[in-house]
């Protein structure tokens, strides 16, 4: 697993997974298992992505690492643990064979969610890389450019603070078109490490609107909503448009995070081809 970004010469692909808002993870670990036929390298699991409750990330992947025999990257937050609890992870996370993380600060609680909780954030996102890199982990972290406000250069320096705390890739957010991945691309080369864009595709031009107007860290261009507007088959223009990011992040990058929505599995086979 620690080998897997070090070949310049292997272009590494992960499918982004979130666990099951539940104690059951039979459903979810049948559409994974018919994934295997498909060519990629990894399942990267989230953890309590836009701050709702799921399955714990650390169990989830042991779960389909066992299951799937794939391997697994856990998603760690810096919101949902004190420092107490995030050296218990790291270590447990090597203890169950995963060998992978990605460090991140995680999506801020709803202050008006039915079910308020507190943010944790005892420690920030560098020391965690450097807690993660200390307990023998293969640590990554991810860009999150901040299109809607410019915020690429303070993202670039924060990258560089995050490889020197020891990440060893990067993930970026959703990437929908060629500029958007130049300045990616010119902004992060100089850090020598391998740089992964994230791919998530739209499904309805309601998705593409909702993902560019309330989603912070992801902007759809207009003539990719435009484009979901307009085509007779919604689904089958953002599998399209999907195909066509992975084309362009193997021009580009060393990797791609494929986030399949709504656990969407099933056009997966449609966009790694």
């Amino acid at each position: 697993m620690t080998d897997m970004f070090s070949d310049p010469d292997q272009f590494t692909i992960t499918i982004e997974v979130v666990p099951p808002a539940g104690n059951d993870a039979t459903e979810l670990l049948t559409k994974l298992a018919s994934l295997n036929p498909l060519t990629f390298d990894a399942f990267s699991v989230a953890s309590n992505p836009v701050a709702k409750p799921r399955m714990s990330a650390m169990v989830f992947a042991h779960l389909a690492q066992s299951a799937i025999q794939k391997p697994a990257i856990v998603h760690l937050t810096i919101r949902d643990h004190n420092r107490l609890g995030l050296q218990s992870e790291l270590w447990g996370a090597k203890a169950l064979g995963i060998d992978t993380v990605i460090v991140l600060t995680g999506d801020p609680s709803a202050p008006k969610a039915e079910n308020r909780t507190s943010t944790v954030c005892d420690l920030n996102v560098f020391e965690l890389i450097s807690l993660a890199k200390a307990s023998g982990l293969f640590t990554g972290a991810v860009l999150d450019y901040r299109p809607e406000v410019d915020g690429l250069a303070r993202e670039t320096l924060r990258l560089e603070k995050k490889v020197a705390a020891g990440a060893r890739f990067i993930v970026t957010q959703p990437v929908y078109d060629r500029a958007t991945a130049e300045r990616i691309r010119a902004a992060s080369q100089h850090l020598k490490v391998p740089v992964a864009m994230g791919i998530l595709p739209l499904l309805s031009v309601k998705h593409a609107r909702f993902l560019h107007d309330k989603v912070a860290g992801i902007a759809v261009p207009e003539p990719v909503r435009k484009q979901m507007e307009t085509a007779a088959d919604p689904v089958q223009a953002g599998i399209e448009q999907a195909r066509q990011m992975l084309v362009l992040a193997k021009e580009m990058f060393s990797g791609a995070c494929v986030m399949p929505p709504f656990d969407r599995f099933e056009i997966l086979n449609q966009i790694l081809i």
